[in-house]
């Protein structure tokens, strides 16, 4: 499996068999400051309507599009949509958010998406087992560092992917990742976009892999 960050929360996961995954794709502009996404995917997965996360346009091909909670089935794939909130407050400054968890190469990935809140115990169960994690840790509109250590403990995935934080090409008044890797172990930078997973190189406990946005044009100079 290939994971590429292309900014933001959206990433392309690209399985074994060539099926394409892209996440929350943004649209460009309002403090999203990203080169404009031209990937193509086979199916797109959105975690909440707002235009950071929903651009679904902006993705080449004819893509099926997978929203909301519950179970779907997409290209052969089944996705599972847990119900949460974009804030603390139930929804009521920003809305809902799904956190879809789907099956690729043999590994489970989990992507939260604008998660705003601690997970309740139910939420734990219904996510489940989970192998590579994409949380985000910059607060003000998700959880904030502390919070995503939280989840990730809860959680217990073999690899995290941290998404949803300051970079030059993101403007909104959100931190950057360095206070959520303060406090974890087993950290490993990727000076690039793209990383290159295998279910028997997973690690027994959880590492941080921090990628670099690929639509980013600071990373391309």
């Amino acid at each position: 499996m290939k994971i590429k960050w292309l900014g933001h929360a959206c990433f392309l996961v690209t399985s074994g068999n060539g099926v394409r995954v892209i996440t929350d794709p943004y649209a460009v502009g309002g403090g999203i400051e990203y080169d404009p996404i031209t990937e193509a995917a086979d199916v797109v997965v959105v975690s909440h309507d707002h235009g950071d996360h929903s651009n679904v346009a902006a993705v080449q091909g004819s893509p099926e599009v997978v929203r909301g909670s519950g179970t779907s089935t997409a290209k052969g794939i089944q996705f599972r949509g847990i119900a949460t909130w974009h804030d603390s407050s139930q929804g009521k400054q920003r809305g809902a958010n799904t956190v879809f968890c789907f099956s690729l190469d043999d590994m489970e990935l989990c992507h939260l998406g604008d998660l705003g809140h601690a997970l309740t115990s139910e939420q734990v169960r219904e996510i489940g087992a989970v192998d590579i994690l994409f949380v985000p840790v910059g607060g003000f509109y998700t959880i904030d560092a502390q919070e995503a250590g939280q989840v990730c403990r809860e959680l217990k995935p073999g690899l995290v992917i941290p998404m949803h934080f300051k970079t030059p090409g993101c403007t909104f008044p959100i931190a950057d990742v360095e206070g959520f890797l303060k406090e974890r172990e087993g950290v490993r930078r990727v000076y690039g976009s793209e990383a290159e997973i295998e279910r028997q190189s997973l690690p027994a406990g959880s590492e941080v892999v921090v990628l670099q946005p690929a639509l980013c044009k600071l990373n391309r100079d």
